[in-house]
């Protein structure tokens, strides 16, 4: 497998660490002003931004070639872009979170929603915390949790907040809070390598596939 490596921060600097060691070839690194498109590869794999995704979506159409999206903060395109793909065929892995834990908790906490969601004392509540330079907030993670509480059938609000500072890699809490107690859930990320091994498994899961994807069904 080559990998088009999109975007070369902290995210795609440890998705390459983790490649090499797998044995993955790195076909190319794409960053702002470097880089080649041309370069023959399997899959792309992008953590940059939603204007730079923006930028990015066409060129993966273009040249029919699959994507791993981990970027975030690009809600308002994902329509447009799965209606590009479609038309394409190209097969396309797109998620807030990578991290098979993050995805296991998300299940957990859709199951929590539905006992909950008879319990009307009970008031629910989702706070992340990252790092003082993730751009969007709430997280597209926290975003997914507050879908899946919904998915599960809460109908009560769902209060949200989010904190930025120093080098945290990522916290997310779900709350439910009644008269007489709190239940809580939490899933916290030592480092970014979760996320970068889950990148690197959908890029292999998504070879010879076509469609629009989530993490959710590369772990099923």
């Amino acid at each position: 497998m080559r990998i088009l490596l999109v975007g070369y921060g902290k995210m795609g600097r440890m998705v390459e660490q983790l490649a090499v060691a797998q044995g993955v070839e790195i076909a190319s690194r794409i960053d702002v002003g470097s880089g080649d498109w041309s370069t023959p590869a399997d899959v792309a794999i992008d953590f940059t931004s939603a204007p730079a995704l923006q930028d990015n979506f066409p060129k993966y159409i273009e040249r029919k070639l699959p994507a791993v999206i981990g970027t975030t903060g690009w809600g308002e395109l994902a329509a447009g872009f799965r209606e590009q793909a479609g038309k394409a065929g190209l097969g396309v892995v797109a998620s807030a979170n990578f991290s098979i834990g993050v995805n296991l908790f998300e299940i957990v906490v859709a199951e929590a929603a539905k006992m909950m969601r008879r319990h009307p004392q009970y008031g629910a509540w989702i706070h992340e915390a990252h790092h003082v330079t993730k751009r969007d907030a709430p997280s597209g993670t926290a975003l997914l949790l507050r879908d899946a509480i919904v998915a599960a059938g809460y109908e009560r609000p769902i209060d949200m907040s989010s904190t930025r500072a120093g080098a945290i890699p990522g916290t997310h809490t779900v709350g439910f809070d009644g008269p007489s107690d709190t239940i809580e859930l939490t899933h916290t990320a030592r480092d970014r390598s979760g996320f970068a091994a889950g990148a690197l498994l959908a890029a292999q899961w998504i070879q010879g596939k076509r469609g629009w994807f989530s993490m959710m069904d590369v772990l099923r």
